[in-house]
């Protein structure tokens, strides 16, 4: 019958309709498999994760759809991270929540083995002890991965190795912090902090010790002498010249390896270009102010530092009045880059969490030899003293009020042939430190020297180091309108306070020491452990 006939069908069309009744089948388990419980979903992607990694292998870096989802999440080039904040996570270079996120991501690798640039494996560099432990601890935390991660060898790339020594160093110093001790408890050959002149003696000395086994500094090699890596070491900027003539040659901090380096310093001298570009009598200073933006504009060119952070692990030195302003014709550079400056006035941009302020120290003869010491405070027969030019506002005002009018206050504007500058310092209680035509003087540093008790007269001005130093404890401050009360305000200190100030500014005084070579704890590892400081608060990312 017919209908029998068209029962037998052709071979090729009954394989054909097993097809179409097969295919709806599996498409039914598929939709099935979707709705079952969420421990069934999970099993499913851990193992076509497992299997993924298998197929894709362990190779090159980072895929760029795992580095374009961190982008989402971390959309800056850098973090700040103040030590007094919790920055557990930075133990690792990722957090846990992204570790899980390249598990699952299509096309993403955790983790890869030593890469290769121009055909050539990178070598591991197992000599250095930092990196060492770095790894250990990076290694351990694989360990809540499961099976699914067991002999995958992880890698870091340098800068999140670097990001990684840091995190170990707050947390250090974050550590030392909470021992609130006005005496350190680290055992140091040289020197201990303690006392109140310290905002905490304990993790100072902390992180002093820390900068000492991790700080790398990488010096920019562009530029010529005499307006780039060179400075004046006798005059009135001296501190400018010396501090980048240590830099240049390299016994401390300094690294040849830009990949090691934790900071890099912009070598040019504002205090040269100032002799060499700007006309006198001229009313701008646009072609000192382009010559820093070329430089910087050709560091960023050649190098990949500037543009990974944006200039903010990049640092800059200038004794000079004109620094902070030459600084603008750079943004990156005047709101993100650590700025060294002696003119640290907050009224004109110095930001005291990435800046640092640099003692101002008049060498007039390339050495301190006579400076440093004095009578004692039984001996000090002038209450207070100050000598100076009319420069700025405050010092008008200053002088206005006492120069020649008190016997115990004496102010001048150019002191008798018949009197010495620096026996008139040490002769006295107290050495008036008002700002010039910038906050700036170099009468903090001479008082000091000199172990007469500082009296700082400003506005807007922050202290050297004061992120370590108590100011209070071994200076008086005085505001502007208070200059007609001077001699009320010293008067008002008594002997035993008067004499723990002096003890403990003598102490202090080993942090404004320049040496020929430098010393621990001296001027130049001051400013090095300064720009460490704001280093440690930030936290740059690839």
């Amino acid at each position: 019958m017919w209908y029998l006939k068209k029962l037998h069908l052709p071979s090729f069309l009954s394989s054909n309709l097993a097809l179409l009744v097969f295919i709806p089948l599996v498409l039914l388990s598929v939709i099935a498999c979707t709705l079952i419980g969420p421990q069934s979903s999970s099993s499913f992607v851990s193992f076509s994760s497992s299997w993924k990694w298998k197929s894709v292998g362990i190779v090159n870096s980072y895929s760029l759809r795992s580095l374009s989802s961190y982008e989402e999440k971390h959309d800056q080039h850098l973090q700040i991270v103040g030590l007094e904040d919790d920055d557990s996570s930075f133990a690792s270079p990722f957090n846990n929540s992204f570790h899980q996120k390249l598990v699952v991501e299509e096309d993403s690798i955790p983790h890869q083995p030593p890469q290769k640039e121009g055909g050539e494996e990178i070598e591991r560099d197992e000599s250095n002890e930092g990196e060492k432990e770095i790894d250990k601890d990076i290694s351990d935390e694989g360990e809540e991965y499961g099976n699914a991660t067991k002999g995958v060898l992880k890698m870091y790339s340098r800068l999140e190795r670097l990001e990684a020594i840091l995190a170990k160093s707050r947390s250090s110093i974050r550590e030392a912090a909470r021992n609130g001790s006005m005496i350190s408890n680290h055992h140091d050959p040289d020197y201990v902090p303690q006392g109140p002149m310290y905002h905490n003696a304990n993790s100072f000395h902390r992180s002093y010790l820390e900068m000492e086994k991790n700080f790398k500094v990488y010096v920019y090699e562009e530029g010529e002498p005499p307006i780039f890596h060179n400075g004046p070491c006798r005059s009135i900027y001296s501190t400018e010249g010396r501090f980048i003539h240590e830099m240049e040659k390299g016994r401390l901090y300094r690294t040849k390896n830009p990949d090691d380096a934790l900071v890099y310093f912009l070598p040019f001298s504002v205090v040269v270009m100032v002799q060499y570009l700007f006309v006198p009598g001229a009313h701008d200073m646009h072609a000192i102010g382009r010559t820093v933006a070329d430089y910087v504009k050709v560091i960023s060119e050649r190098h990949s530092f500037w543009n990974r952070s944006l200039g903010a692990d990049h640092f800059m030195l200038s004794c000079h009045d004109w620094g902070p302003h030459l600084t603008s014709y750079v943004p990156h550079l005047f709101n993100s880059s650590i700025r060294v400056l002696c003119n640290a006035n907050t009224s004109e941009g110095f930001n005291p969490l990435k800046d640092v302020s640099l003692p101002e120290i008049n060498l007039k003869t390339g050495d301190i030899k006579g400076l440093i010491g004095g009578p004692s405070p039984s001996r000090r027969s002038i209450l207070a003293f100050f000598a100076g030019g009319l420069h700025g506002n405050i010092r008008h005002h200053l002088l206005e009020q006492w120069k020649g009018k008190d016997e115990d206050v004496l102010v001048y504007d150019k002191l008798p042939r018949d009197k010495s500058y620096e026996s008139m310092l040490k002769n006295s209680r107290f050495c008036l430190c008002p700002s010039g035509y910038e906050v700036a003087s170099p009468r903090v540093v001479e008082a000091i020297y000199a172990e007469c008790v500082p009296v700082l007269i400003s506005d807007s001005y922050v202290p050297p180091f004061s992120d370590v130093l108590n100011w209070n404890a071994f200076s008086v401050t005085i505001a502007v309108k208070d200059v007609p009360n001077i001699k009320k305000i010293l008067m008002s200190i008594s002997q035993t306070q008067y004499l723990r100030m002096h003890r403990r500014m003598k102490q202090v005084q080993r942090h404004f020491v320049i040496n020929g070579s430098p010393k621990r704890f001296d001027l130049f590892h001051m400013i090095v452990h300064s720009i460490w400081l704001r280093r440690l608060n930030i936290r740059v990312q690839e």
